[in-house]
């Protein structure tokens, strides 16, 4: 029953975008949402527990900082610039005229999904958390979550800044985060997500957080990595030196260049 309730929240709140996406003839607007999504599916779990312990407190606090501040990016980011150029090509693929229905299914409910999977941990975390006690899972989890919230908001914080002026344009970032990793941001998500895990196993629901490696699997291999490493190797000069010089997620020392 608890999971019907964070579905029908996550209904209602993909309705209401994509109602207004259809107004604005921009489908982009579902990513701003993302984060806001987790905080809406992890105040409903949390609000139906009988009792309010340590370690849900702890997981509302976190994941409230986590998708308020990504949401709040992402709008800051895409703020005037129209829809993204993924959607333009699907509205173009599937015909304007039937994209405007077909849209609610192959993105705001996927996207929908999608967020209740990878919420899993959030899940287990109100489900079986049944004392204000922590252990060492807690610990090792707050750790990795906060090492996560850095990467991803400093990395995303000195991406903003370096395309802020403009002789930095057609050049790359390889400075701050960005000389340790590739991809300082999603590296950075995914730990967070791990670091939701972690209170997941802290908390006696190990297989929920089947959810954090989801959530990883499609940040390399779906949405995240892979799709971005394709289109910056065709229109980044220099991006196959910086592949060889640079690890591609996790943060490593730098190769010497040959």
């Amino acid at each position: 029953m608890i999971m019907i309730w964070a579905g029908l929240g996550v209904l209602g709140l993909m309705t209401v975008l994509w109602l207004i996406s259809i107004y604005l003839k921009n489908v982009s607007i579902v990513d701003n949402f993302w984060g806001i999504g987790f905080v809406l599916i992890a105040f409903i779990y949390a609000l139906q527990c009988e009792v309010l312990y340590t370690r849900v407190k702890l997981m509302m606090l976190l994941v409230t900082l986590w998708g308020l501040r990504l949401s709040v990016y992402l709008m800051y980011r895409n703020y005037g610039k129209g829809e993204d150029y993924r959607y333009q090509e699907f509205r173009r693929s599937y015909g304007p005229k039937r994209y405007w229905w077909f849209s609610f299914f192959q993105v705001f409910l996927l996207q929908g999904g999608l967020m209740m999977i990878i919420s899993l941990p959030l899940l287990g975390i109100a489900l079986k958390t049944n004392s204000n006690a922590l252990n060492l899972f807690d610990y090792l989890a707050i750790l990795i979550w906060i090492i996560g919230f850095i990467f991803e908001s400093v990395g995303d914080y000195q991406l903003a800044s370096f395309k802020q002026h403009f002789e930095n344009e057609g050049k790359l970032l390889t400075k701050g985060l960005w000389r340790y990793t590739r991809h300082p941001n999603y590296f950075g998500d995914s730990a967070v997500w791990w670091g939701f895990g972690l209170l997941a196993i802290a908390s006696g629901a190990y297989w929920y957080s089947i959810g954090a490696l989801i959530m990883t699997y499609l940040i390399i291999k779906i949405s995240g990595v892979a799709l971005l490493e394709k289109s910056l190797t065709e229109v980044k000069p220099g991006y196959e030196h910086y592949i060889r010089t640079t690890s591609t997620f996790f943060p490593w020392i730098p190769k010497k260049s040959s």
